[in-house]
This record gives C-alpha cells, sequence and structure tokens, in this order.
C-alpha cells in the first residue's frame, strides 16, 4: 500500500519502514480470530525495537490511526512526530466501532471473525486503473482489531499532524480532521483526493510527510 510513497522518500534520501500487520497484506497467512488490535501494535512496537528507531515520523493510515496511537502511547521516546492520514484518531477506551459512522458499522458482518474491506468506490476511488492496482493488496481484517477497546497511558507529548482526504464525501474521518483543524496544539494539511492518497498521489503525499522528516 505504501509502494509508491516510499520510493519517492527514499529518492528523497530517507529511511523508510513500512511493516504490515499480521494477518493482513503478506501476512495474511496468519489471520486468525486471534488477531485484535494489540497484536498490530506489537507489530509496530517489534518494528520500532527491532530496527532500533527513534526520532520516527510514525504513520498511520485509516484503521492504522487505532495502531499507531497505541505504539506511540508505549514507545512514546521512539517517536518525534505522529501522523495521522484520513485516519481514526481514538480516545482512550474507545474501540474503531465506536468511531465509525452507522452506514459503516451496518455494512459489519454479524457472524465470523473477519470483516471485508469497503469497496474502494464506497471512499471515492473511480479511477480503474488505480482500482486494479489495490486488487489483491487489501483482503479481510479480524473482527477483534476492530472491537478491542484501546488502552492508553498519554505518555506520547510530541508532535500530532493530521491529514485530510478532503476528494470524496461521506467520509468517516471527517470529524477528526475537523478538531485537528480547529486546535492549535495540531499540523493540518489537506490533500485533494480520495481515502487512498498513496495511490493517487504519492508525491505529494511524500511533501506532507518530507515536512517532518
Amino acid at each position: 500500500m505504501w509502494q509508491r510513497v516510499a520510493h519517492v522518500l527514499r529518492a528523497a534520501g530517507q529511511e523508510v519502514f513500512t511493516p504490515s500487520l499480521t494477518g493482513l497484506g503478506e501476512r495474511a497467512h496468519l489471520a486468525s480470530p486471534a488477531v485484535d488490535l494489540s497484536t498490530h501494535i506489537a507489530d509496530v512496537l517489534g518494528t520500532l525495537a527491532c530496527e532500533r528507531l527513534s526520532q520516527v515520523v510514525l504513520v498511520g493510515h485509516s484503521y492504522g490511526g487505532m495502531v499507531v496511537t497505541g505504539a506511540a502511547d508505549r514507545a512514546a521516546e521512539r517517536v518525534g512526530t505522529l501522523v495521522y492520514l484520513d485516519a481514526f484518531v481514538p480516545q482512550p477506551g474507545q474501540a474503531l466501532l465506536d468511531l465509525v459512522s452507522p452506514r459503516v458499522r451496518a455494512a459489519m458482518p454479524a457472524e465470523g471473525w473477519q470483516a471485508p474491506p469497503l469497496p474502494p468506490q464506497a471512499q471515492g476511488m473511480a479511477d480503474p486503473a488505480e482500482i486494479a492496482w489495490l486488487e489483491g493488496r487489501r483482503g479481510a481484517q479480524p473482527m477483534k482489531t476492530f472491537t478491542q477497546p484501546l488502552a492508553l497511558e498519554g505518555r506520547y507529548r510530541s508532535q500530532r499532524v493530521y491529514v485530510s482526504c478532503t476528494g470524496y464525501s461521506p467520509s468517516s474521518f471527517a470529524p477528526f480532521a475537523e478538531r485537528a483543524r480547529n486546535d492549535p496544539a495540531w499540523r493540518y494539511h489537506e490533500l485533494p483526493t480520495h481515502h487512498y492518497p498513496q495511490v493517487s498521489l504519492p508525491r505529494e503525499t511524500a511533501g506532507v510527510l518530507l515536512n517532518y522528516a
């Protein structure tokens, strides 16, 4: 998912890590009913620790906002800037299902332990070439990643950035973007595209991130 943006950032001389979360992407074979939000936070913490990273620009897209919030809280000393790219911004004790609209909540399966991804068209993507590029890169996600509340201690107190994608509506992320835009403690940016700026605007997305590298 980050291939195009990572290419631009590396060409600009940056070191880039794009860890895949357990049960997703090339780690889809590890999916199980036991995978939850804590599992995905541990995936990111493992990358930070094993790569000996510090002063990281930690970026979460969409559901990834849940993950990076938890990771930054647990490894605050390693994260210099926390970036939410059209992402959820949870408060302590909230699960992702607490943050989505009734429309999205109603689309969740009533049975089973996995939820399929929303069609890209439902999040503003219309270009057939972009839709084809996404094909096979997204898959069903374990339900516990959506239902487990996020425990936070409030350890992360450094810079926060919100990047809002303004080229589609309705958006589950508009309330978080609006709060960040009106809060002087946050840095705020907009990208005029759908929910997947890594695909449609990789150079522009990388340009925003390079402000904090």
